[in-house]
């Protein structure tokens, strides 16, 4: 591996960004990072996720300092930041951060990509509270402008300033956020894709007419069944059971909702959820 070089003027010291997680969101971070002149490590178990995320960073950066490797040690050894990007499951994500504190320089600044989990929660699994933080980016992050920064109980400002460095050097818009379950995008988008799947449940309108009411009545691009079952409807239920949890009934998934789950009919990735896909070619 080269010696990173890649710098931004208000963070000097951010050379390298290991990225824990090669899926979607990883890849698509690691690439965004990389095409900005960050060196940057990936970190996953699978083989075939890291043969992707390098082919998805090659298109963007062919000449960047980038690699992939199995274990996060290995990844986070030599890491300024590292952010992680695994799934929306509390308990797997502290055990990351765990090993993550035990592994990285002492100076890294941790950050968790999490849509709506407590950064503060996962903060305390480490020894370095201040150092952690969260930094939301939206899918795909090559084409999303906005990143989510979160503010976690003992957050410091040094490593708030850090994080909105590193993305505005690769174009973004950060918000800054207090640490509350679902943050605002979170809320608001479960908010709205909660209630029309009320709507449909309620039989006020096929899916298909929430949906066009939905884009042509407010300019959306989506209307949000269609854009629950491009997320994931398993991950719906899973944002609403959390948000349930933390904030009250309002979010409670809809009867609809859980028994498409139980069937298997997860979205766009099983072909079925509130509305049918035809499967892909090739």
């Amino acid at each position: 591996m080269t010696e990173p070089t890649a710098l931004i003027p208000q963070h000097p010291s951010v050379r390298l960004v290991a990225v824990l997680g090669a899926g979607t969101m990883g890849s698509g971070i690691a690439a965004l990072l990389a095409e900005h002149g960050f060196a940057v490590r990936i970190a996953d178990p699978a083989p075939e996720a890291r043969d992707r995320a390098l082919a998805r960073v090659a298109k963007r950066a062919p000449e960047a300092d980038v690699a992939a490797v199995a274990d996060v040690e290995t990844a986070v050894a030599d890491a300024d930041l590292v952010i992680e990007a695994a799934p929306e499951v509390l308990e797997l994500k502290q055990e990351l951060f765990r090993r993550v504190d035990a592994a990285a320089p002492a100076r890294a600044v941790l950050a968790t990509n999490t849509s709506q989990l407590s950064v503060t929660a996962l903060a305390a699994a480490t020894g370095r509270a201040a150092q952690v933080c969260g930094m939301h980016w939206f899918n795909p992050p090559e084409r999303m402008r906005l990143v989510e920064s979160v503010r976690g109980l003992a957050t410091s400002d040094a490593t708030m300033a850090l994080v909105r460095a590193v993305a505005e050097a690769c174009g973004k818009t950060v918000v800054e956020v207090a640490d509350r379950q679902g943050f605002v995008t979170t809320r608001v988008l479960a908010a709205t894709l909660i209630e029309a799947m009320r709507m449909h449940e309620e039989g006020v309108a096929s899916a298909a007419d929430v949906d066009a009411a939905v884009k042509l009545g407010l300019n959306h691009p989506m209307g949000p069944l269609e854009l629950a079952d491009y997320v994931g409807l398993d991950v719906m239920l899973a944002i609403a059971e959390s948000l349930t949890a933390a904030l009250g009934e309002r979010f409670r998934p809809p009867q609809g909702l859980r028994k498409r789950v139980e069937a298997g009919h997860l979205g766009r990735k099983t072909g079925l959820g509130y509305h049918d896909y035809p499967p892909r070619e090739g």
